[in-house]
């Protein structure tokens, strides 16, 4: 028998087991990726821009990007992209006030294979290194690109 997946853990801790989302729990899972670009063909994929540090922007991203995960488990892909003052998230020390909580949904999210890219330009005016970044971070040179670049491999745009 195989062991669950961690996304299938969680989902199971939410009371949606295999009833609530039926094939997508059985069989092996679909979330295996690199980096930020992903090798499967999940059915969703989202791409999230996260460019301010606002406290309910950034808890309406993390809240969105939990609940498409609870609803679509393993046949969803996600990728918050962070620049300007939105990649204050992955700071290890952000120079904007970033809730401890928001960074340690950050981290959970990151284990249930969501990915958050890091804008490289945003880094440079930061004069920020990938010391400054939480660890679940991928630092992508121009933040706007790799969002472009996500949404030709049939990635969902979402701006909130």
């Amino acid at each position: 028998m195989m062991k669950p997946t961690k996304r299938r853990q969680f989902l199971s801790l939410l009371g949606l087991g295999s009833i609530g989302l039926g094939a997508t729990l059985s069989g092996k899972a679909n979330a295996h990726h690199t980096e930020t670009h992903f090798e499967d063909n999940s059915t969703h994929k989202l791409v999230y821009q996260c460019n301010r540090a606002d406290h309910d922007y950034i808890e309406h991203i993390l809240f969105s990007s939990g609940e498409m995960l609870r609803k679509y488990g393993d046949d969803i892909e996600l990728v918050i992209a962070a620049f300007g003052p939105g990649l204050n998230l992955l700071g290890t020390h952000p120079k904007r006030a970033i809730s401890r909580l928001h960074q340690q949904r950050v981290q959970s999210l990151s284990e249930y294979g969501v990915k958050f890219q890091a804008c490289g330009n945003t880094m440079k005016s930061l004069n920020w290194t990938e010391k400054d970044l939480l660890d679940v971070a991928v630092v992508v040179p121009i933040g706007i690109d790799g969002i472009m670049q996500l949404q030709e491999k049939g990635f969902s745009y979402i701006n909130m």
